[in-house]
């Protein structure tokens, strides 16, 4: 068999070190998010997650898929406090599922990992009403707005296309929008 033709000419690896870009701090919630990859066309975020002690977010249905690594730290959902997910945890949740995260308030740490998500988060408050859907656009943007609301330098990520590249992060905001 011979070695297909190349479709994509690749000139170097898209890659991205965690240690070596500023995760952005949401305003209110108390967690930071690093993003990897956002694919908007096809749905696909991956990001690098810090949640701080007595984080919880909002209960949240998924559209689509989630892998969740958990690298640091502990946190579980609150419809299943007895199956906590600490460092060297693997999550997998189906399309469909619908849960709320938390940190509890006495942990030691902070949890912190790596979740590739397909498709949606639909959010939802306490009383179940619909707050806003995050998805890859809606966190490319968010985050786009809390770096210029801080005056802080987009992170470099990794945004597909048929000629895949880095989004321009590290550098001004306006510059980074080019």
């Amino acid at each position: 068999m011979a070695l297909p033709q190349i479709i994509n000419d690749q000139h170097e690896l898209l890659t991205i070190n965690i240690n070596a870009e500023e995760p952005v701090p949401h305003p209110t919630d108390g967690y930071s998010l690093q993003p990897l990859f956002l694919d908007k066309e096809n749905g696909t975020w991956v990001l690098y997650a810090r949640f701080q002690p007595g984080t919880k977010l909002p209960r949240h249905f998924h559209t689509g898929t989630v892998h969740f690594f958990t690298t640091k730290g502990q946190w579980n959902y609150v419809e299943y406090p007895d199956q906590p997910q600490t460092a060297g945890s693997y999550l997998y949740e189906p399309g469909g599922s619908v849960h709320q995260f938390m940190v509890p308030e006495d942990a030691e740490e902070a949890a912190e990992g790596f979740m590739v998500v397909s498709g949606a988060n639909v959010n939802f408050d306490d009383d179940g009403n619909f707050i806003n859907i995050d998805d890859a656009n809606g966190i490319e943007q968010a985050m786009l707005a809390i770096c210029q609301m801080t005056n802080r330098p987009v992170p470099r990520y990794i945004r597909p296309s048929n000629d895949a590249t880095y989004n321009g992060g590290g550098k001004p905001l306006a510059e980074a929008a080019e």
